[in-house]
């Protein structure tokens, strides 16, 4: 009877949620094909039917909510939906990929099939993280039909929104893959608010209790904002009104992942952000009223009401950004004397910038555009995947360079625009011109002034390519670059001249044998690795083939000699002997000391007579009391890593089954190294004073950097300490000289 009402509460709940999608559907612009999306729900039904989440709920809700959020808050069609609503169905159940295309047409059967292959796609070997191989499956899923990702997408926002009932380890390894990829890919399409709320979920499961601080000190600033705002609208208000323009206007606030960021990146507390909220102004889109000439129209009613501030006007409306985002943003000083930022927006802009390219699409009406920036970007997303880096996280790295990265915009010398990221270097332009421009570049012009190849450009910057034929790419040009798609093509082309020089290696070595009775056998090349001391037979090749090896006359007498560089054979042997020992004792080191970590419960940290069970890496740099999480090496170490720290961040994304859930013991006799940051008012005597404080603690400096300039000084404390405890006991007492303004901790 039990198990009559569970089924019978489970079907109601399963009918109401269905219910709820088939409303969020009719309120679209979109055809009504209410039929096919039943057909697909009732499959996906029946295929899920007993399976249930580790939550409890029937499965079937997942594939529901997914295709909620699709049609609700990306706002794409019928296709999508269904494709959402059974996503999971060839991957858990016995459905193939052509049943699907039996019952619902290819274009559903493509996306399933899509999803299905980045899902369920596992490889092996040690260079390969698997997390960076599906992700590469991904884009090129992707770039066939970005549906493919839009409903992935979906897929990990429900997934981000469940994820309290997961094991701590999972919850760190699937909030650090949202941040590392989906938040970014999100951002990259334009899905504003989709993105925000990733970014706010990551953060919000890794970090609870800073989340909730920085949320409570929200709600308790919440009124003193909200009058800043009032008496700042209300003569904006009436003007617009008085003009008769059709609009909105609101206060919105950052979210607390940005201020948590703000406050980070500029090392200050919660209340020295003042940018907390920004003022948006959307208004309805008017036929015969240009969208360009309506946005400047409300920028000169608020700058005849505040004081502008020049360097702070984004013009996103003549050039939107890449991802199809168009405003015009500017910054005022308001009436209680603090800036206040200022976006103004069509109804059209805003659903765009809240919904991305799923919304640009509802808004061509049949018309024929030019390439949209989506295209373009996606065009290069095919050029990196037609030549990827050989290890997959590079290739994952090399991916996400182009995902976050800002605009600028740069012109060649006929006056074509071109849109490079922030920080494109000269070298970027000529790549992203043309590889063979890019193979060839020598220098070039900027502004008609001659400059080196890792020259940084600036947006409205007129660029010269100068090239020679003789000219070829250069190992170091890896670091003039900034762009994935430069560092794909250079990568590519280094790749393609050691080819050359290898097989002009092999010629030449083939030439200088010739009419000699010798054969190139395996212990023949042994005998030339050994004499030339290099690692591999291509290495003796690319380096005969690149002339740092120059073959003798008679190349018999080279495989009686001995090395160039002898040893000595009894050190020799005495080292390698040593080696040994040394690696006998760590290994028997590493086996007394390291337990077998079982990655699914929480590994507790402890120390022993200062020896630990774990070690800390200098990318972060812990402490006791700090939020953390581990990373499982191949020795069955664990190393423990900041939740913040942006090493871990793509360990957490490419190395999920390694994750482990950390506690801190007690540490009373080992010390971790911490840094902080101290500024303030430069005295006689300071630099006493912060040394007394700290040695009076009871604690040791490892090294101190103060450097003054135009009586302000800034300096750089690396200490050893116990703990968090210790660590906030210090810096209140630094915060309490007099003359120091501001004191906190290093951030990595």
């Amino acid at each position: 009877m039990v198990k009559e009402n569970i089924h019978t509460q489970d079907d109601a709940l399963i009918e109401s949620e269905f219910n709820a999608l088939i409303d969020d559907y009719l309120k679209t612009n979109h055809r009504r094909k209410i039929e096919i999306i039943t057909k697909a729900f009732l499959l996906a039904k029946e295929a899920h039917k007993g399976a249930r989440r580790r939550s409890g709920e029937p499965y079937i809700m997942h594939p529901i909510a997914v295709a909620r959020i699709v049609c609700k808050e990306i706002g794409l069609g019928s296709t999508s939906i269904c494709a959402a609503l059974l996503h999971d169905v060839v991957e858990d159940t016995e459905y193939t990929v052509e049943d699907i295309k039996g019952l619902f047409g290819e274009k559903i059967a493509k996306i399933v099939d899509g999803l299905t292959k980045i899902s369920s796609g596992m490889f092996s070997g040690q260079d390969v993280s698997a997390q960076a191989e599906n992700f590469r499956k991904l884009l090129l899923t992707m770039s066939d039909d970005i549906r493919v990702i839009l409903v992935k997408i979906a897929d990990r926002l429900h997934n981000m929104r469940t994820l309290g009932s997961m094991a701590p380890a999972k919850q760190y390894k699937i909030a650090g893959e949202t941040m590392y990829i989906y938040a970014p890919l999100a951002h990259r399409l334009g899905l504003f608010a989709i993105k925000t709320e990733l970014e706010e979920l990551s953060f919000k499961w890794e970090n609870p209790q800073v989340y909730q601080e920085i949320e409570s000190k929200l709600r308790d600033t919440h009124r003193m904002r909200a009058d800043i705002y009032e008496h700042f609208a209300k003569p904006v208000i009436e003007k617009l009104n008085e003009l008769g323009f059709k609009y909105e206007i609101r206060a919105r606030e950052k979210s607390v992942y940005s201020i948590w960021n703000k406050m980070q990146s500029k090392g200050i507390p919660f209340e020295e952000v003042y940018d907390i909220f920004a003022v948006r102004i959307l208004f309805e889109n008017e036929p015969n009223v240009d969208e360009k000439k309506r946005c400047w129209d409300i920028y000169s009613v608020i700058t005849d009401i505040y004081k502008l501030r020049p360097d702070r006007i984004r013009d996103w409306v003549s050039r939107p950004k890449a991802n199809g985002y168009q405003a015009l943003h500017l910054t005022v000083m308001g009436p209680d004397g603090q800036w206040i930022e200022i976006q103004i927006r069509s109804r059209r802009m805003d659903d765009i910038a809240e919904k991305g390219f799923a919304a640009h699409w509802k808004y061509k009406e049949g018309k024929i555009e030019e390439d949209t920036e989506l295209d373009k970007w996606l065009k290069t997303i095919k050029e990196i995947l037609e030549s990827p880096s050989p290890n997959a996280l590079d290739f994952l790295d090399t991916i996400k360079l182009n995902l976050y990265s800002q605009e600028i915009f740069v012109f060649t010398p006929k006056g074509e625009i071109r849109t490079l990221a922030q920080g494109a270097t000269a070298l970027d332009f000529a790549y992203d011109l043309h590889s063979d421009i890019g193979d060839h570049c020598i220098g070039a012009k900027v502004n008609h002034k001659l400059v080196p190849l890792s020259e940084k450009l600036n947006s409205g910057d007129q660029v010269e390519i100068l090239t020679s034929k003789s000219q070829q790419p250069k190992p170091e040009w890896i670091n003039l670059i900034t762009t994935a798609k430069a560092r794909t093509k250079i990568e590519y082309a280094l790749r393609k001249l050691r080819r050359e020089t290898i097989k002009q290696g092999e010629e030449l070595l083939n030439k200088a044998i010739e009419g000699t009775s010798i054969e190139i056998t395996a212990d023949a090349m042994d005998k030339m690795l050994d004499y030339y001391q290099r690692a591999s037979k291509e290495d003796l090749l690319y380096a005969i083939g690149n002339n740092d090896i120059s073959l003798p006359q008679k190349i018999e007498k080279l495989l009686t000699l001995k090395k160039q560089n002898p040893d000595n054979v009894l050190l020799k042997y005495m080292r390698q002997a040593f080696h040994a020992v040394k690696k006998t004792d760590k290994e028997k080191i590493e086996k007394n000391e390291y337990e077998q970590v079982d990655t699914k419960k929480t590994y507790v940290l402890e120390e022993d007579s200062f020896n630990k069970n774990f070690k800390t890496l200098s990318c972060c740099d812990p402490i006791p009391g700090d939020k953390v999480f581990g990373f499982l090496t191949e020795n069955n170490e664990v190393e423990v890593h900041s939740i913040h720290c942006p090493i871990g961040l793509k360990l957490k994304a490419s190395h999920g089954d390694k994750i482990v859930n950390l506690e801190w013991g007690s540490f009373i006799q080992s010390p971790f190294i911490t840094t902080i940051n101290v500024t303030g008012i430069d005295r006689i005597g300071m630099l006493n004073d912060i040394t007394k404080i700290i040695t009076a603690g009871s604690l040791n400096i490892k090294n101190m950097n103060i450097e003054s300039n135009d009586g302000v000084f800034e300096g750089r404390i690396v200490v050893y300490v116990h703990d968090v405890n210790d660590l906030q006991t210090l810096c209140s007492r630094i915060a309490k000289i007099n003359g120091v303004k501001t004191v906190n901790r290093k951030q990595t």
